[in-house]
């Protein structure tokens, strides 16, 4: 049987959806088969009339929706609703080693819910922890609550009652709702530590599993979140999908007192007679502020001269919405906007999930981690996590010369703060503080910006030393040197940085070039090639070369799968390597699997303890009911992880035909054979993408540097 957790909440607004699903993905990190599980189905609080809403962002299907649990009470049947649970929860937990229990959340409408909750915990043999936020309560007044709240399941001495996560730790006031009004002072100077030295937490059995401080950023709701809230009238979508409110204006007052309330991320509400205000806050935008959207009152829109003149800020995406009610109304609605996260918002899910997860007890997790009876594959959370781990260990620093692109920027600074890496951003200092300040990016102290116009001179003479064979002189050195990625090349090439991400801006030739002119390949390598991480619901899999090598010939073709294998074996995962072609064995023939099977022979005779097979078609390499016909005796067919395209032209139509039409994460591509680590971007990376590749590039820095 698998092991079972019920999270459940003191109090109301603890975030206990949040930490559930944040306790998952810490345990998904650890490759703990786990699951979560919700019994009963609750309504949203996002609704401003009384609908039969309903939003649930845990796995499965089969929560038992609350109207139908209070149905039954009534009548009595309170034994036909746990008989159904039960049968439910037996449904879904079969497949996962621990399954995590999400609770019922007490409300004024539901104040039974603790009974709810301590029932169900014993139907299903299931370890309590008490969910906790601290609200206003000093130390002792947060111990006594959560003393009483234990008395409902037996109290501190209950061995099945484990411990205690405390979430939102120095949250604003309650009745704020997280969503702030106006700037917010924090009013609590308290720590983790007071909390972790409560005497409730020196019981034996009772034990302080994670404390959570207080983010404003993992609440802020996207704008389309409070539009759908509010049933607004939407007069410029703009960017309504993806900016975030982080606090709120109500502005009646003049333009000229108006300035010091536009700023990025603030939703502005406003009369929509107000001409003046709105003129102010589209000039605003339009000289880079980005605020998160304006917010119109009384059903009044501006008339036809005040869009035309708002045009331009219009195309900057700010959004414009319209409300019938008052300004006061209005407040009092956004007031009561609960900062629970939809089904559709994935950016802060993941986000909600990683900070989480990060504050919870590692060695609760370790021990959680040895207690499961069966480990899953290298799962996608399992590898960003080993990603991030192996990155901060090797504390490497990474030059980014797209220093002014605002992903660039983003990413450098999560990975400040998150000690994923040491980044230096090439360009011009006062443009990126500027577009850090207009986009709400708070820059880290640890990160570090380079101005190439005072550094560039200093590499004239090493750039024209390494090219002096091609005849290279000083005035062209000096124009190649304006390329800030020639100039983050060099620094590479004289050890004064660990690695070089770029590619957000500039092509993969422009990136690559420099790198193979200056740096070169390394001695054990012919060539350079590329490999992607492929993240797959339960496995992480090895695509090489999918944007390097054209029509690599079979020497070619082996030293990629040797370069393949190595690249995976380095990030943990066990190289099994297809080599693939449109024929498996002898079932076909021609000069391309001839190619294939040359390649295979050279790769067992260079390297007999990399476990190899081809020619391999790639049902027979990656589905085992089909390597039971096509390949019955191979090592590798059914069970690949690491797959050896014979060309470009296979290998990138491949990877972005999985890739798009299973929706699923690539990470790369993912340079190999460099003499020192250089990576490229997708233009169309996002952060994180940037953020892993950064990674990335820190970790083969170590490894070179280990070699």
């Amino acid at each position: 049987m698998s092991r079972r957790i019920m999270l459940i909440p003191v109090g109301f607004g603890v975030g206990l959806t949040s930490v559930a699903l944040g306790l998952m993905h810490a345990c998904q990190q650890k490759g703990i088969k786990v699951g979560h599980f919700k019994p009963i189905s609750q309504p949203s609080r996002n609704i401003l009339q009384n609908k039969n809403h309903v939003v649930s962002l845990s796995q499965n299907t089969s929560s038992i929706p609350l109207s139908y649990v209070e149905e039954q009470m009534g009548e009595g049947h309170h034994d036909v609703v746990l008989e159904q649970l039960v049968a439910n929860f037996d449904r879904f937990s079969k497949d996962y080693d621990l399954t995590i229990i999400e609770g019922l959340i007490p409300t004024t409408r539901q104040p039974y819910a603790g009974r709810i909750n301590r029932d169900v915990a014993q139907t299903l043999s299931a370890d309590i922890i008490l969910v906790a936020s601290p609200d206003n309560d000093s130390p002792e007044e947060f111990e006594d609550r959560i003393e009483m709240s234990a008395g409902t399941f037996g109290g501190i001495k209950n061995k099945k009652l484990i411990g205690c996560i405390i979430n939102k730790i120095n949250s604003p006031d309650k009745d704020e709702f997280g969503l702030l009004p106006r700037e917010h002072e924090f009013t609590h100077d308290t720590n983790s530590v007071d909390w972790q030295n409560l005497a409730i937490f020196n019981a034996r059995n009772f034990d302080l599993l994670g404390s959570i401080p207080w983010e404003m950023d993992l609440i802020a709701p996207r704008v389309i979140d409070i539009c759908d809230y509010l049933e607004a009238k939407v007069i410029n979508a703009g960017d309504i999908d993806h900016r975030r409110v982080r606090s709120i204006s109500f502005c009646a007052r003049s333009a000229e007192n108006l300035m010091s309330h536009l700023q990025p991320s603030r939703l502005i509400v406003t009369p929509g007679d107000r001409t003046d205000i709105i003129i102010a806050t589209c000039l605003s935008a339009m000289n880079g502020t980005k605020v998160a959207a304006l917010l119109l009152t009384n059903g009044y829109q501006p008339n036809e001269q005040v869009m035309q003149l708002c045009k331009q800020a219009f195309l900057t995406g700010l959004p414009v919405l319209s409300v019938p009610w008052d300004t006061w109304q209005t407040s009092r609605y956004l007031m009561n906007f609960n900062p629970e996260i939809p089904q559709d918002d994935c950016q802060r899910q993941d986000r909600v999930k990683q900070y989480i997860a990060d504050n919870i007890s590692p060695q609760w997790l370790t021990e959680l981690s040895n207690q499961a009876t069966e480990l899953e594959k290298f799962s996608p959370p399992a590898f960003r996590h080993k990603l991030t781990e192996l990155a901060k260990s090797a504390n490497k620093l990474i030059i980014l010369p797209e220093g002014t692109d605002v992903r660039t920027i983003k990413a450098a600074a999560i990975c400040v703060e998150r000690n994923i890496a040491r980044c230096q951003l090439l360009g011009n200092k006062d443009t990126i503080r500027t577009i850090a300040e207009q986009q709400g990016i708070m820059l880290p102290p640890g990160l570090l910006i380079t101005d190439p116009n005072t550094i560039k001179d200093n590499y004239v003479a090493p750039l024209m030393e390494l090219r002096k064979h091609k005849g290279l002189t000083e005035v062209v050195a000096k124009q190649e040197l304006n390329d800030n990625v020639v100039l983050a090349t060099m620094m590479l090439q004289l050890g004064q940085v660990d690695g070089l991400v770029s590619g957000a801006v500039n092509t993969t030739a422009n990136t690559i070039r420099p790198a193979l002119q200056l740096i070169k390949t390394a001695p054990n390598s012919n060539l350079v090639s590329s490999i992607f991480f492929m993240l797959l619901p339960d496995q992480v899999l090895v695509y090489g070369d999918c944007a390097i090598n054209p029509e690599p010939n079979a020497e070619q073709l082996a030293d990629i799968a040797i370069q393949s294998a190595d690249s995976a074996k380095s990030f943990g995962i066990d190289p099994k390597v297809a080599m693939i072609s449109y024929s498996t064995g002898n079932s076909g023939k021609g000069a391309d699997v001839e190619k294939v099977i040359k390649a295979t022979a050279l790769v067992k005779e260079r390297r007999p303890d990399i476990i190899v097979d081809g020619p391999l078609q790639y049902d027979a390499a990656i589905m085992e009911n089909v390597a039971k016909k096509k390949a019955p005796n191979s090592p590798v067919a059914g069970k690949a992880t690491v797959f050896v395209f014979p060309d470009l032209n296979t290998g990138n139509t491949t990877y972005k035909a999985v890739q798009r039409s299973a929706d699923l994460v690539s990470i790369g591509p993912m340079l190999q054979g460099m003499k020192k680590p250089v990576n490229d971007l997708s233009r169309g990376a996002l952060v994180d993408d940037i953020v892993y590749t950064i990674a990335l590039t820190a970790i083969q820095a170590n490894n070179i540097n280990s070699e």
